[in-house]
């Protein structure tokens, strides 16, 4: 049984809540590590050079947050870049917030403080959707399952999947299909990023197995192509019945797309002057091949005398 000591005899809960209450100090640089597998990218890029200009001219104004570890120094929650601009702005301690948390309340407060950045990867948002719908179903009580929604229930019978999509203004659909991009290899997840490969076509691809993917990602350096949205579905289909292989993935990729069949392009300013007022760009264009096959037609009797 613990005693009460004489000093917190005589403590006033002025003094009991100023030691509750959090307080900002200047940790080392050195002492601070990076959140495990923190899913978005802290790049040496232009804004982060402005920031690290900034953090020289102002110093940081609002304070990481971070949690002890248990073998001394501490984890990184929110503050990544503001870490990095200190280091580039040759920093040796940044100001933080020390906050006991457990796993999955770092997992949230992490992803969260994160969400609000206005530029976020596809690649960012999926990996965070993932992490923080684990950390949630975990702190509802209920096992994580691989892409399942049917766990983690609250009290008002919402599940995990529902709460995450109204707090970060997604369908719970379009928190489904985030996830899934997790399950594509990196290469093709960072074409994802690139824009190389649209977002809805990305998810069909996830669907299919590694090897699958790779040889996708092979046929696509080769034929300089990426599938579209109908291709990756039939892709997709084709894998779950067992009857995808490289050369079917092939002879997919290398048809010829509607938007990619050449286009004869005439500005209206040029022809609108012949056109009465009233026709239709249908109209227009009947005419065009009308007065063209008569052209045609006239042109093959000449060439027949």
């Amino acid at each position: 049984m613990r005693l009460t000591s004489v000093d917190e005899l005589f403590e006033t809960d002025a003094s009991r809540e100023d030691k509750q209450r959090e307080k900002v100090l200047d940790i080392p640089l050195s002492e601070i590590s990076d959140f495990p597998n923190h899913p978005f990218k802290v790049k040496a890029d232009e804004a982060m050079l402005e920031m690290a200009e900034s953090v020289k001219q102002y110093g940081i104004l609002v304070p990481a947050l971070v949690r002890s570890k248990a073998d001394g120094g501490y984890e990184m929650v929110a503050g990544h870049r503001r870490k990095k601009a200190s280091e580039l702005a040759g920093n040796e301690t940044m100001p933080c917030i020390v906050r006991e948390l457990s796993d999955d309340e770092a997992i949230v407060a992490m992803v969260d403080s994160n969400l609000q950045r206005e530029s976020i990867l596809p690649s960012e948002k999926a990996l965070a959707y993932k992490m923080k719908l684990d950390a949630m179903k975990r702190q509802a009580g209920r096992p994580s399952k691989e892409n399942s929604t049917q766990v983690g229930q609250d009290l008002k019978g919402k599940y995990s999947v529902e709460i995450l999509g109204e707090q970060v203004g997604e369908s719970r659909n379009q928190i489904q299909r985030y996830i899934r991009l997790t399950e594509l290899i990196p290469p093709i997840l960072e074409m994802v990023d690139e824009k190389q490969i649209a977002f809805n076509p990305a998810v069909e691809i996830s669907y299919l197995t590694e090897k699958e993917q790779t040889e996708l990602l092979e046929t696509m350096k080769q034929e300089e192509n990426t599938p579209s949205l109908s291709q990756a579905q039939r892709l997709k289909k084709l894998s779950q019945e067992g009857r995808l292989s490289a050369d079917v993935i092939y002879t997919i990729l290398t048809e010829e797309k509607p938007n990619q069949k050449e286009k004869f392009n005439i500005q209206k300013e040029r022809i609108d002057r012949f056109f009465p007022k009233n026709f239709s760009d249908k109209q227009k264009e009947d005419l065009i091949i009308q007065l063209l096959e008569s052209w045609y037609k006239k042109r093959q009797r000449e060439q027949e005398r």
